[in-house]
């Protein structure tokens, strides 16, 4: 039984089709209705939808997973363009209006039998084959009561969001032609689809692909300047391809079951770039060997972030002037006036973070400020993360006053996992990570332009990233 608003009744069906619970009873609770009235609308139908018995219809079980026929269109190419580029109405309570049945709303390369055969040719693997983990990986879903993470073992077959299908890897090919990727993109679109391509509910969830590793420069990915503009040959592509695989082997659909209420102009399209490791100081690891992975070795992280990006709420002028001579206001907050650089940027970024956001981040930093650091004294990623994760505690007093933890913490019922004690037990100065469980929910990508500017994305934990391995695949 799901208790849930009335305007998502398609997506409860929907999730309730993907779960094998097709007719699950449902009741519905108010957007506007203050909290105690709320709860006696719906306590008495919850309390009576429990006790009754099952109906046999209720008793049934089974996971809709329609038939997936090899969709290649028969006929002309123009006849093709206009076959893929079908659209259907949908009318729900959140949406009234056409969404494209097949594509992303752009149009796509017609996936013929001869150039899916093409394709095909950039992987040893064959096309019959279920996509599954090639290894074990942490996925970005969790319990957010219990703040588990949920781990996928390897050999498990991936099963695609929203709808839980599931795909071969000439579906996957077949979608990797559609967003016009070359047969040596295939392993990174493959490496994607191991993320089983999440879209997110609410707000306006965005998709991000990182690569690391040997493939950045082996297929072109842009890891510098415009790293997120179009014109790159391979960002554009791949990036697509992950939306593409969303929509046609997930069945996410906008309106239905994809229900952000404003989008991101990040999914439009799709976004993919690279970590620039050879602009790594010395000792910083890649996102490779980060994540357990060697230094030659290729891989994606796919990351679901709640939110588009932020600054760090700087000029470049003031940074030069900071690091230069000690100039500007960055140095007079600092304290470091007239005393040239280095001098370590995040004193001056780190109060504004946690400003109504919980949990890590993921840092995209230009080389000349992660050598910078470097240069303060930061020797590792991991020297970062600890410094950051410290500057985050605050008082319960104050962490209570956020409307987050009021989920992660079961309504302040659970039990605070440093200290093992219940929240109520625990006196107002207690000091509480507002930046996440661990130091490492925090996360580095050195990549970008000489412009000196920082991007904030939601952490790498935590409604955020997993990295799946690219060689995998070739």
């Amino acid at each position: 039984m799901v208790v849930d608003f009335p305007d998502l009744v398609d997506m409860v069906q929907d999730y309730a089709l993907a779960s094998g619970i097709p007719n699950i009873r449902t009741v519905h609770s108010s957007r506007t209705l203050p909290g105690p009235a709320d709860v006696d609308s719906f306590i008495e139908p919850m309390v009576e939808a429990l006790i009754r018995p099952l109906t046999a219809k209720e008793k049934e079980t089974g996971r809709w997973e329609p038939t997936q026929p090899r969709i290649l269109f028969e006929g002309t190419l123009p006849e093709a363009q206009k076959f893929y580029q079908q659209t259907r109405k949908v009318s729900s309570p959140l949406l009234h209006g056409s969404v494209c049945v097949y594509t992303d709303g752009l149009p796509i390369i017609a996936p013929t039998e001869e150039l899916v055969r093409e394709m095909l040719t950039g992987t040893s693997h064959k096309p019959d084959e279920l996509i599954t983990r090639q290894s074990s990986v942490i996925l970005t879903q969790r319990d957010t009561t219990l703040g588990e993470w949920i781990k996928g073992e390897k050999g498990e077959v991936a099963h695609f969001q929203s709808m839980g299908w599931t795909a071969t890897v000439e579906k996957v090919a077949t979608i990797a032609v559609m967003s016009g990727c070359k047969p040596e993109h295939l392993p990174v679109v493959l490496a994607i689809s191991e993320s089983e391509c999440p879209t997110g509910t609410a707000g306006i969830a965005s998709q991000w692909v990182c690569a690391s590793g040997p493939i950045v420069k082996e297929i072109g990915i842009n890891c510098e300047q415009g790293m997120f503009d179009p014109g790159n040959p391979a960002n554009m592509p791949i990036g697509r391809a992950y939306q593409l695989m969303a929509l046609n082997l997930g069945g996410a659909m906008v309106g239905v079951n994809r229900l952000n209420n404003f989008g991101s102009p990040f999914n439009s399209g799709g976004t993919l770039f690279a970590e620039n490791m050879d602009a790594l100081p010395p000792g910083w690891k890649g996102l490779n060997e980060e994540y357990g992975f060697k230094k030659d070795e290729s891989i994606v992280m796919v990351i679901t972030g709640g939110s588009l990006l932020k600054t760090g709420s700087f000029p470049s002028g003031g940074y030069r002037a900071l690091q230069k001579s000690g100039h500007g206001g960055i140095a007079r907050r600092l304290g470091v006036k007239g005393v040239p650089g280095p001098h370590n940027l995040l004193e001056y970024v780190a109060p504004g973070l946690w400003v109504g956001h919980e949990g890590g981040y993921t840092i995209i930093m230009i080389p000349v400020i992660a050598h910078d650091l470097y240069e303060y004294g930061f020797k590792t990623k991991d020297e970062i993360y600890q410094w950051l994760w410290k500057q985050s505690f605050e008082p319960l007093k104050d962490y209570k006053l956020r409307a987050g933890p009021d989920l992660s913490t079961n309504g302040w019922m659970g039990i605070e996992r440093t200290s093992g004690k219940h929240w109520k037990e625990l006196p107002d100065d207690y000091m509480v990570p507002v930046g996440g469980n661990n130091p490492t929910d925090n996360c580095i990508i050195v990549a970008g332009g000489p412009s000196e500017h920082i991007l904030l994305l939601n952490g790498r934990r935590g409604l955020t990233s997993s990295v799946y391995s690219v060689d995998a695949w070739r």
